[in-house]
């Protein structure tokens, strides 16, 4: 699978986008969802690689885990980044047969992280049912960090040099890390390192009141000093996106997310955790009159109008997810039906310092090029993920694609790239009605964009994640 076109190719690679032969499957193999009762045998026991690296092959997503995400101040206020990934690693290992197993590596990260954290994943894994012995390591890329780690581990897998891998995120909006102030730090370790009598007492003598106060982690971007809010405020004005609309989408996603709830569509991606059984930001009884009532909360103090509210924006949350990927042989092996195949994924950022683009807009200029790459369209896709860090995120998104102008002198086409049917778009609910613990949500929509393939039987899947520092990540998932 190309990353932003890196990934080199060998002559017997099919062409981009097309499907590759898929493994034979045991007979009667179960679905990802199935947990074994066969021995447990360690990878490390099995046939894994052949001496020669092999060619590139297909990557498939065996399944996903996560916990229900909690509001910040919430259910999982006082629980930690290690002890929520650790409970996503053990639903997953519970729900497919693999406690006590080595898997090929386990790649997560959070993007709010303690200094203490800083081998967050290895350390979740070694208080998880998984093998000690399993490789771990930490990713970060802002929103897209669930996302990177499927595309990494993915590419190993399809290279040879893994056969199976679980990539995931977490993050606590609640258990966020507070630091001392940076004039106090610095003359902390200035007395640190003093070694005269007088030296020291200069260190201290530079400490004043004020530097006394913490200092806490915002979500404003350190090159303008916005928040991802008051960015999105400027993106929504400049498309004209409307209060209403906006409305409108933050009310599908509660309703399909309560839908998909109703229906049983999570019942082999989430395990319980203290308490929750269900994303604790849902609102079942939420309306168009009742979101109209919410004052805005983003662009109030910009000059232009504030149409963004705590209704049809995402809360500050906590969360963990988990996606496990194979090749198609390690997954036959154990009797796991794969739900869909990676195909391809495209990375991109914008200059959103110097007002040339808006910060979230990255998505938008990724998958022109992803679908070139792989001779698609729009139209080609039955499943469409794309993450409302607000809603007007995605009426910003469609509504640049659907422009002409925009799309020849942003995007390089000919013309206008298309646009999606609503009925196709994030058909489980998504952030809004979800939330979004910021590593974690890319995880969460890889496997739910899977689950929808596996249940349609066929098709394509495409998503998309914006991400602070004006990033994107886009993907291209068919049914297995």
């Amino acid at each position: 699978m190309a990353q932003s076109g890196s990934t080199p190719r060998s002559q017997s690679e099919q062409p981009a986008g097309k499907p590759r032969p898929q493994s034979g499957k045991a007979p009667g193999a179960r679905t990802g969802g199935t947990a074994r009762s066969t021995t447990r045998k360690t990878q490390s026991t099995r046939k894994t690689q052949s001496s020669a690296p092999p060619g590139p092959r297909r990557a498939v997503v065996v399944g996903g885990n996560r916990i229900p995400f909690a509001r910040a101040g919430g259910a999982y206020a006082h629980i930690s980044n290690r002890d929520m990934l650790t409970a996503a690693l053990d639903g997953l290992a519970a729900r497919h047969g693999l406690a006590g197993e080595r898997v090929g590596q386990v790649a997560a990260g959070a993007v709010l992280k303690h200094s203490k954290d800083f081998n967050l994943t290895r350390e979740a894994l070694l208080g998880s049912a998984l093998a000690h012995d399993t490789p771990a390591y930490d990713v970060q890329m802002a929103c897209a960090t669930g996302m990177e780690t499927v595309v990494g581990l993915a590419n190993k897998i399809r290279l040879g040099q893994l056969e199976s891998g679980i990539a995931g995120g977490v993050d606590s909006a609640s258990d966020a890390p507070i630091v001392v102030s940076e004039p106090l730090r610095r003359a902390l370790l200035d007395l640190s390192r003093a070694r005269s009598v007088g030296a020291k007492l200069a260190a201290a003598a530079r400490i004043r009141p004020t530097h006394l106060a913490p200092s806490a982690p915002t979500t404003g971007e350190p090159r303008t000093g916005l928040s991802m809010g008051e960015h999105q405020a400027l993106t929504t004005a400049a498309w004209g996106i409307s209060r209403e609309a906006q409305d409108e989408i933050a009310l599908r996603s509660h309703q399909r997310l309560a839908a998909a709830y109703d229906a049983g569509f999570f019942d082999d991606l989430m395990t319980p955790f203290r308490g929750l059984t269900a994303d604790a930001n849902l609102r079942r009884d939420t309306s168009m009159e009742k979101l109209a009532a919410l004052p805005p909360v983003f662009g109030k103090r910009l000059d232009t109008p504030a149409t963004m509210t705590a209704g049809n924006s995402t809360p500050l949350s906590d969360g963990a997810s988990t996606v496990l990927l194979a090749s198609d042989e390690w997954a036959a092996e154990r009797g796991l039906r794969p739900l869909a195949a990676i195909v391809d994924a495209e990375s991109a950022a914008v200059d959103f310092v110097h007002g040339k683009e808006g910060l979230l807009m990255a998505p938008v200029y990724a998958v022109p090029r992803l679908l070139a790459r792989n001779g698609l369209t729009l139209a080609d896709f039955d499943v469409v993920e794309i993450h409302e860090a607000f809603a007007a995120t995605i009426a910003t998104t469609l509504a640049a694609w659907q422009d002409e102008e925009f799309c020849r002198e942003r995007l390089g086409l000919d013309g206008p790239l298309g646009s999606i049917d609503v009925d196709r778009i994030n058909m489980t609910g998504s952030s809004v009605a979800v939330g979004h613990p910021f590593a974690a949500t890319g995880g969460r929509i890889v496997a739910t964009a899977a689950a929808q393939l596996a249940r349609r039987g066929s098709g394509r899947a495409l998503v998309s994640v914006c991400a602070a520092g004006g990033l994107g990540y886009t993907m291209i998932l068919e049914a297995a």
